[in-house]
């Protein structure tokens, strides 16, 4: 594999021998922690580059759906590892702060990266527009199980707590449903709405870059070897990171929540991070926007129905009742979200903005525990 400047990221990978070696030697948990941190970000930029050379085989439309599965697959693995090992909270903490993650802190710093190189920088309103308002639907399917269990079906009954359950499991299907429609409506019957020639230039001279700067695109073979190979890596290293975040916890003086919202949030989507970032910063906005916007909206529509089926299947009742701070944090940063992308126009201190709230939330996740 030849390493270029935006591939510089795989010399990461080998932390993932060194975790396994560590875990298998029961090395210390804090050492191990931050060891499989780093470990999966090389893993999950591996899944990303893996799938964005499969969709060159497959045409665009194919290839962004490919893109739109594989997206958020180091999520749903750490997610899946963490349920199975019975920690749920950890769980619901790090699904709040990747969405926080990727429409505030990502968003933030991609319009002040834009922004330093160009004072004003247009992007699609009706995309920005839709990630929004989906974001809110996923919002408001999160708020009724929590409200419920907050007022009337207080989960200290156990009839009370399979109401909150069957309720769960049924938004689960309904978000999953609307995810599926919002693919439809994008990618086919509406297609042209999300598709200016402003971006269609945009998207092919980003094409074209990549086509340039590395040798040649996978073939199919090699493509979908490096996306097993590399979601199997994520599986384990989640394994170990999971063991490891207690201890690790108790020792940093971290609580659960703050692990899972901000270190574990922003791990998972650090490669996608970097990503939308640098695409920013080379003025491709809607590309970043693509990336950032959509990313969070996967996660609310799809990576929890998703996680939801899994508790049923791993025997981890896993319901949709957050805690009311990330109920709160999560209405309030769509709020700021539609505020500042309704004109299409973006610039740098907008991103400061975004960027000072999601700081604001993280730092009261500290406290909560």
């Amino acid at each position: 594999m030849k390493f270029t400047k935006s591939s510089i990221i795989y010399f990461l990978l080998v932390f993932v021998p060194i975790s396994v070696i560590l875990d298998l030697v029961h090395a210390d948990h804090i050492i191990i922690f931050v060891i499989a941190v780093i470990a999966l970000i090389p893993l999950a930029k591996l899944i990303g580059d893996s799938t964005e050379h499969l969709s060159t085989h497959y045409g665009s439309t194919l290839g962004s759906l490919l893109n739109v599965t594989f997206g958020n697959a180091a999520e749903i693995i750490i997610a899946v590892v963490a349920i199975n090992a019975g920690l749920l909270e950890l769980v619901k903490a790090s699904i709040t702060g990747a969405i926080l993650g990727n429409i505030m802190l990502i968003f933030g710093l991609s319009m002040i990266a834009g922004g330093i190189r160009k004072k004003e920088q247009i992007f699609s309103r009706e995309n920005a527009g839709l990630q929004s308002t989906m974001i809110f639907l996923a919002i408001i399917g999160l708020a009724i199980p929590t409200v419920l269990s907050s007022t009337i079906l207080k989960p200290t009954e156990i009839e009370n707590q399979l109401k909150i359950q069957f309720l769960s499991d049924a938004l689960a299907i309904i978000l999953l449903s609307v995810y599926i429609a919002g693919i439809v409506f994008t990618f086919f019957t509406h297609k042209h709405l999300f598709v200016s020639p402003h971006m269609e230039e945009e998207h092919n001279n980003h094409n074209i870059a990549a086509a340039t700067t590395a040798t040649k695109h996978w073939d199919k073979k090699r493509a979908f070897f490096m996306l097993a190979i590399s979601m199997v890596g994520v599986v384990v290293i989640s394994e170990i990171l999971v063991g490891s975040v207690e201890e690790t916890s108790k020792q940093f003086g971290f609580g659960e929540m703050f692990v899972g919202a901000i270190i574990i949030g922003i791990v998972g989507n650090a490669a996608e991070h970097s990503s939308a970032i640098i695409l920013a910063r080379k003025g491709k906005i809607d590309l970043s926007i693509g990336i950032a916007a959509g990313s969070g909206t996967q996660i609310a529509l799809f990576v929890v129905p998703i996680l939801v089926i899994f508790g049923i299947i791993l025997n981890q009742p896993f319901t949709l009742e957050f805690t009311i701070y990330e109920l709160v944090t999560l209405f309030l940063a769509a709020i700021i979200l539609n505020l500042i992308a309704h004109d299409g126009r973006s610039n740098w201190f907008e991103g400061v903005m975004l960027t000072a709230v999601y700081i604001i939330i993280a730092i009261g996740f500290y406290f909560i525990g």
